[in-house]
């Protein structure tokens, strides 16, 4: 029973539409309504500014790290993934905002800083790489979720400091994960391939001002 309690609390803090609840508190806007049309944090920065940006992202990543926490917090024989995965699930399909929500990349980050923090850090550095070569939140997104998941296969037998031991689940979950986040980004994608994907102002082909 205390399971079931605890993965619905993990979908409930997933659910929790940072860049929803920001923008109206705040800025009296609905994200939705403007550039992507998502509530995730790369729409925050854009439309809300680095600052209500930066907020969005943390809580959207905090909120993914504290639901994986929560065995650790309430001393559940249970692995952890299975709740930053629900917190994944919140979060894309949020009860608090009509099951529209962000593309899931934030929280399960957040999961990931839960679940192994040297192995999170190792993953952002990777994502800041390729985000400074392409000036693209979309590209980094993508190729850091197929990049943790093969990593989560073979970090363990090559650099164990940073992923001790193999975890069966941790690679079904990356997996998973990158499908969606693909699915998720496949009109990013489109515009990728195509030469007009948006650009942030930053990296080697930052968006000029």
């Amino acid at each position: 029973m205390k399971i079931a309690i605890l993965l619905v609390v993990a979908y409930l803090l997933g659910s929790i539409p940072s860049g929803i609840w920001i923008g109206k508190t705040f800025f009296k806007k609905d994200i939705r309504e403007f550039g992507s049309g998502n509530s995730g944090t790369t729409n925050t920065f854009r439309i809300l500014g680095k600052k209500a940006g930066l907020i969005v992202f943390a809580m959207d990543l905090l909120k993914g790290t504290l639901a994986t926490c929560l065995p650790m917090i309430f001393h559940l024989e249970i692995n952890p993934l299975w709740f930053g995965l629900v917190a994944v699930i919140g979060h894309t399909l949020p009860i608090f905002a009509g099951f529209k929500g962000g593309k899931a990349v934030a929280t399960s980050a957040g999961m990931l800083l839960g679940f192994a923090p040297l192995f999170f850090c190792y993953s952002i550095v990777f994502f800041l790489i390729v985000l400074y070569i392409t000036s693209m939140v979309s590209a980094a997104s993508i190729t850091s979720a197929i990049f943790v998941t093969l990593s989560s296969i073979f970090l363990p037998y090559v650099w164990p400091t940073i992923l001790p031991t193999y975890n069966w689940l941790l690679t079904l979950v990356c997996f998973v994960l990158t499908c969606y986040i693909m699915y998720r980004h496949k009109e990013n994608i489109i515009r990728i391939k195509n030469g007009t994907e948006n650009r942030v102002s930053f990296g080697l082909n930052k968006k000029e001002k």
